[in-house]
């Protein structure tokens, strides 16, 4: 990997109405692969506040998970970092924001039966770019690295997501507001 972030950024700056350390952090969305409760074979990812710039999260690879027989398919190693990662984002900042790049190095197999236990970093910022790097090890928060990643996430307003999300799950949300984890006003 290339020297990280690969362009001047700013500091960033955790928002004061982030979540304390150590909170545990609630999924953003009932329905999302990554963190939802209502998808039955999703990765229920959950995450836990970190000092300064940094969310831990976890999750357990099971036989849904499977790419080789007994091992983690890599796509999906890749989709539990962009879930990581953009809820460093997401919880540290205060803003909404969409995955503009994912680099993910795959450093030794994941077995099924594994938890993956991956520390997100905010690296920083340069205007609407948020550029962020994560590890994830083995069984335990000092385990082996197993995969490396980090990204590119663009801030954007929540009408990016009214404009291009589908009608009838926004009406879902419009009705249910507690399917998403904070307070969102929705009007579609």
């Amino acid at each position: 990997m290339n020297s990280w972030p690969p362009v001047p950024t700013e500091p960033p700056a955790r928002h004061p109405d982030a979540p304390a350390p150590d909170t545990e952090l609630p999924e953003h969305y009932a329905y999302c692969f990554g963190c939802g409760s209502e998808v039955e074979h999703g990765l229920h990812l959950r995450a836990t506040a970190g000092d300064d710039l940094t969310v831990r999260s976890r999750f357990l690879v099971t036989e849904t998970h499977q790419g080789a027989p007994g091992l983690a398919h890599g796509g999906l190693l890749a989709c539990a970092f962009d879930e990581a990662l953009g809820t460093a984002v997401g919880h540290l900042l205060r803003r909404p924001a969409v995955t503009g790049r994912l680099e993910t190095d795959f450093v030794r197999p994941v077995p099924v039966g594994t938890v993956l236990h991956i520390d997100a970093h905010i690296d920083g910022v340069a205007g609407r770019k948020v550029y962020v790097s994560a590890e994830g090890r083995m069984n335990s928060v000092v385990g082996d690295i197993a995969v490396r990643a980090r990204a590119l996430f663009v801030l954007v307003e929540l009408k990016h997501f009214i404009d291009h999300g589908r009608r009838e799950d926004l009406r879902k949300v419009a009705e249910d507001p507690g399917l998403l984890g904070r307070s969102v006003d929705l009007n579609p």
